[in-house]
């Protein structure tokens, strides 16, 4: 097929329909570096290249469609948090972002603790070499045998959830003859302005327990008076994808007011408040978020005033940065396998993945960026939509992109921030593979988790 520009398409604001762009960039060859990873750059001869690698080589050597983490930049953004916390505060990496193998490493390696809310989670920290003590367990719905697990490893943390879940904890704790460090979860009553599906502080939603009605106060008594409990703080967590504190300002006053209220009845303070995850990254160049040691400074201050006016002593902080660490350092290659104008519409672009590699669209609206990476070109923009290859209308990758005019069957594409969410919620929809995750560090690339092949579907096909 030719590079030619194809017939059919608005190519300026007066003629977009209804989409998330209102104009063209000024260069579609440019790589905004708030969407992408640090060490992404496009080379003189126009091909991008990470890590040292062009994205050509990438796909020469390990296929589309595949995630390509740059190891740099996580390790970076790993110590930029530890940094900016500093010795007083623990930073737990949320491993439902991504977690494997070679993460957990890097994780021990740059001095960070980690998050995990499953078995497989908790599997995968210890059998990386993640100290137990440096873990904490999540989960709304813990089961016995994952609740044991924990224990009998030693972990550092189990988040409680429930009131069921303080028996079980207590009772296991008991049986093995351990003091089981915990914090409970609370709900706070803040609407976090982000998608419904990932606010997680209101009332209205399965986490936690709230502090309306009392059942908050309430779980610190049951849990008080286990002695194979040793509680020891409280936990809340407001949602994902957040760009402004004021809701962590809101969620401390009010876990402030329940350690007033611990002390006040139970004469002790806890030595820990956790003010959980969920600050954003940037999917596309609207987005714009705080740096690391802006939000520690923040945080502190938030946590500091509130104790201060209550009368308590400051508790250790602790956060769980899981999407602002690794969202930013992926992105997933994709190779264009048709191109379908629509007169008038738009440019229709298929892709040899889709929703099974990333659902995020699908499932929240959410917005990405893309770009052509295996060439620069001079064409028009033309206004798109990168969809994918499976059966379903909704399988959208990129809901509304600028391209150049004159991509074509063949060519590479790259949909930057997909380092969180992605490859964690993958599925095997239309029994699609899923892709590798390959990390490239200084010239060389490695898969830390490998593709997907048509015996791995099969093995577990019984008949």
């Amino acid at each position: 097929m030719s590079r030619s520009a194809h017939p059919a398409g608005p190519r300026h604001a007066d003629v977009l329909p209804e989409g998330h762009y209102t104009a063209p960039p000024a260069d579609l060859n440019a790589l905004d570096p708030r969407v992408w990873a640090r060490t992404v750059v496009r080379d003189d001869d126009g091909v991008v290249s990470v890590g040292g690698l062009t994205v050509r080589e990438l796909a020469e050597e390990f296929g589309t469609p595949a995630y390509i983490l740059d190891e740099d930049d996580f390790r970076s953004r790993c110590r930029a948090w530890r940094e900016a916390f500093g010795a007083d505060a623990d930073v737990f990496y949320a491993g439902k972002a991504f977690l494997s193998l070679a993460v957990v490493r890097w994780l021990h390696e740059e001095g960070l603790n980690l998050d995990v809310c499953s078995g497989g989670e908790l599997a995968t920290a210890l059998a990386a070499g993640m100290p137990a003590e440096r873990i904490a367990l999540h989960g709304n719905n813990k089961s016995n045998e994952e609740i044991q697990r924990a224990v009998e490893a030693g972990i550092g943390r189990i988040v409680l959830d429930s009131f069921q879940e303080i028996a079980r904890v207590a009772h296991i704790a008991q049986r093995l003859g351990k003091r089981q460090p915990v914090l409970i979860r609370v709900t706070v009553g803040v609407e976090a302005h982000t998608h419904e599906f990932i606010a997680t502080a209101h009332e209205d939603q399965k986490f936690g327990l709230p502090l309306a009605g009392g059942q908050a106060a309430e779980a610190v008594r049951r849990v008080l008076r286990h002695e194979s409990l040793e509680l020891t703080g409280i936990h809340s967590h407001i949602g994902s994808q957040i760009f402004d504190t004021s809701g962590f300002e809101v969620a401390a006053h009010r876990v402030v007011g329940l350690l007033r209220e611990i002390r006040d009845e139970h004469g002790a303070e806890l030595p820990e408040i956790d003010l959980g995850g969920g600050l954003g990254i940037a999917y596309t160049p609207e987005d714009d978020p705080r740096e690391p040691h802006e939000i520690a400074k923040s945080l502190g201050e938030i946590v500091t005033r509130e104790c201060e006016s209550a009368g308590l002593s400051v508790p250790r902080l602790s956060v769980e940065p899981g999407r602002a660490i690794v969202g930013p350092t992926a992105f997933t290659l994709y190779e264009v396998g048709t191109v379908k104008p629509l007169e008038g519409l738009r440019t229709y672009l298929s892709v040899d993945g889709g929703m099974s590699d990333n659902i995020r669209t699908a499932l929240y609206d959410a917005e990405y960026t893309v770009s052509l990476v295996s060439r620069a070109s001079e064409a028009e923009p033309m206004l798109s939509r990168v969809v994918g290859k499976h059966c379903e209308s909704g399988d959208i990758v990129v809901r509304d992109a600028f391209l150049p005019a004159d991509t074509a069957p063949g060519d590479l594409l790259a949909v930057p921030a997909t380092g969180a969410y992605c490859r964690s919620m993958a599925s095997n929809y239309n029994h699609a593979l899923r892709p590798p995750v390959v990390a490239v560090k200084d010239g060389v690339a490695r898969v830390i988790v490998r593709r997907e092949t048509e015996e791995d579907l099969l093995r577990l096909d019984v008949g």
